[in-house]
């Protein structure tokens, strides 16, 4: 019966059976709430300014060969490149910290702990801050002065000069990133060690002699024949005894490029048409940071320096330096690298994907929070001048330089007319949120289980 009666009669048959039931009858359902026509506005001019300035989601890396990425994921944790075996590339590159240390400055060889509980008994620090390392094939510049990069001419400059011979250079697979982990490893400070210390034939090798530092590398991997079966299915045909350094530092390249992309954010979601990704504060601070200068140097789609531009933000210098200015604890950035006092103190433009969760900030780590770099830009000029030096580790609050004036001398013009209130910095910092991949929260899985040498693994 009632089968018939809802083929008849529908919804309301329905209902006048279910009223007589004792049931109460079915409701359509509340039409939805119209628009906030000020959302809708505020979406509106959003969508406007990103396409104006030709905004689009990033790509991601595309795939690398299994065999390379496993090579590269054991010899990035894998401490045996360290002249003294006690640091590993992932221990100032952490899972646990989005592949960062947590620290203002990293404390490399010798030192003890993880994260931003490392220390150094000799209170040594690395010059200049961690970067994550994440989304590195969207990048052409590495190293916060550049030093290793992609030019125009399609060949890559590094710190070694020729002794990357063209040979080596031939089997860099992804540009500049594939010479990034030749690097860290010959300083001293970082990972090599020093001279004279029993073991460390690395640290015997004469400073500047690059060739000779990652031949002894290549004769310690060797020793292990399960890297001499890793190299040798990462570069099938070639024989391990025919290899250098190169090849571990494009595997090492691989594996960050394969493992470490992380492009899936809210605001790409958005830029493809799901309005709903981002909360009106989101909305609020992309319209701000399309508007105020910030483009003016994070203009590409992953927010970094579309013409490879470094420029001095006008930040506070503290640490050990870069042995530049008098008692040579100042760092001069850029030019170090080209030699032009004209960009003295400038820097490279991080990109900002992911960046809520690869704190602290600025090139020696002077801003403990995303709220603190932000509103460094509000009035530039007096920021500098009354920085908190308190957010940074005790040890290193002593450092701070008293340069602000000459600072100011190659400051960047174009962030002189920046200002916003409380509440545009936080909705500025809101905006910055939505350019994080969730996956990228919890790196579990990155790190080997074990490695080759054997020794601890940092994660």
């Amino acid at each position: 019966m009632l089968k018939r009666l809802l083929t008849l009669g529908g919804l309301a048959s329905f209902a006048i059976l279910a009223a007589a039931c004792g049931e109460d009858p079915v409701s359509p359902p509340p039409p939805p709430p119209p628009p906030d026509p000020v959302r809708v506005a505020l979406i509106d001019t959003v969508r406007l300014l990103a396409d104006q300035r030709n905004l689009d989601p990033v790509p991601g890396s595309g795939p690398v060969r299994p065999e390379l990425v496993k090579l590269g994921r054991a010899l990035l944790f894998d401490r045996e490149l360290s002249g003294n075996r006690n640091i590993a590339c992932s221990t100032c590159h952490l899972p646990s910290f989005a592949t960062t240390d947590g620290k203002s400055l990293s404390v490399g060889e010798g030192g003890a702990g993880l994260g931003p509980s490392r220390t150094h008994p000799g209170g040594v620090f690395i010059p200049r801050n961690a970067p994550a390392l994440f989304n590195m094939h969207l990048q052409t510049q590495f190293f916060w002065d550049g030093r290793v990069e992609d030019l125009d001419d399609g060949s890559i400059r590094t710190p070694a000069g020729t002794q990357v011979t063209p040979a080596m250079e031939a089997i860099f697979e992804f540009g500049a990133i594939s010479a990034l982990g030749m690097f860290p490893v010959t300083s001293r400070d970082e990972m090599r060690g020093e001279l004279g210390e029993p073991g460390n034939e690395l640290g015997a090798v004469a400073d500047g002699d690059f060739q000779g530092i990652w031949s002894a590398l290549m004769d310690r991997l060797g020793a292990f024949t399960a890297y001499r079966t890793l190299f040798e299915a990462a570069y099938p045909g070639t024989a391990f005894d025919d290899m250098t350094f190169a090849h571990a530092s494009n595997a090492m390249a691989g594996f960050m490029i394969s493992e470490l992309a992380f492009v899936d954010t809210p605001w790409d979601r958005f830029l493809v048409g799901n309005d709903d990704e981002l909360s009106d504060a989101q909305l609020r601070g992309a319209k701000s940071f399309m508007t105020i200068r910030c483009m003016r140097c994070h203009e590409t789609d992953a927010f970094d320096d579309r013409d490879g531009e470094f420029h001095n933000v006008a930040t506070p210098q503290l640490g050990p330096g870069k042995g530049d200015g008098p008692g040579g604890v100042d760092d001069f950035g850029r030019e170090g690298v080209t030699g032009d006092p004209a960009e003295r103190r400038m820097f490279k433009t991080p990109t900002m994907r992911n960046v809520e969760l690869t704190s602290p900030y600025g090139h020696a780590g002077q801003f403990a929070t995303l709220e603190s770099i932000v509103e460094h830009y509000d009035e530039i000029d007096e920021r500098l001048r009354d920085y908190d030096v308190t957010q940074v580790e005790a040890a290193l609050r002593a450092t701070l330089l008293d340069n602000f004036d000459d600072i100011l001398v190659t400051r960047d013009t174009i962030l002189l007319t920046i200002e916003f209130d409380e509440a545009g910095r936080d909705d500025l910092v809101a905006f910055l949120e939505s350019l994080t991949d969730e996956a990228a929260r919890t790196l579990t899985g990155i790190a080997p289980a074990t490695v080759p040498s054997g020794l601890p693994i940092d994660n």
